[in-house]
């Protein structure tokens, strides 16, 4: 488990290894905010407890205005690992088969890679529909494609704790966490 660091603001940014997140504390160019008593790194004089909650000393800016590309990682986190057609979850998928990408305007007929034109479906699925769109091949999504909160994207592929989770429920409110443990739609 990685450790949150948070922005001077208390803004959430990513989660960072335990080792970065001590060199930081370390360097004082962030203050442990939470800590695992239970663990601790050792040095020849000293012993520090696990970070779990950082925050940076100094505000380091974020753009906002960039957009994340599709990454199947990203589009099977938006869709919480289930097939959009069949309902099923990976883990309820037999023998060979697997998560895809399905176009529902298909690339051969001019679709593209964007949020709105793309969902999760198995491998059983996406080979029945095929070159088709949804309605000619009589298979309708269980939700609408649609580009995921910035937030909700970033924060969908991480697992965090529920110390970490209170620090993004502060900043970003109940109803983003909320989404992160069950799933983006």
């Amino acid at each position: 488990m990685g450790c949150l660091t948070l922005n001077a603001s208390y803004e959430p940014l990513t989660i960072v290894p335990l080792r970065r997140a001590l060199r930081l504390v370390i360097d004082q160019k962030a203050e442990a905010l939470e800590v695992d008593e239970s663990r601790f790194f050792r040095s020849e004089s000293l012993v520090f407890p696990a970070p779990v909650v950082i925050r940076l000393v100094r505000y380091v800016h974020v753009p906002r205005r960039f957009r994340r590309h599709v990454t199947n990682t990203f589009l099977f986190a938006r869709d919480h690992y289930t097939c959009q057609y069949c309902g099923r979850h990976r883990r309820e998928l037999g023998h060979r088969e697997f998560l895809t990408r399905d176009h529902l305007l298909p690339l051969c007929r001019g679709g593209d890679n964007t949020w709105d034109n793309v969902i999760t479906a198995c491998t059983r699925c996406n080979h029945r529909k095929g070159n088709r769109t949804p309605e000619e091949s009589r298979m309708r999504p269980l939700h609408p494609a649609t580009e995921p909160n910035h937030v909700e994207l970033v924060w969908a592929v991480r697992k965090v704790t529920d110390i970490q989770a209170k620090y993004i429920e502060v900043f970003y409110g109940s109803d983003v966490v909320k989404a992160l443990q069950g799933g983006i739609h």
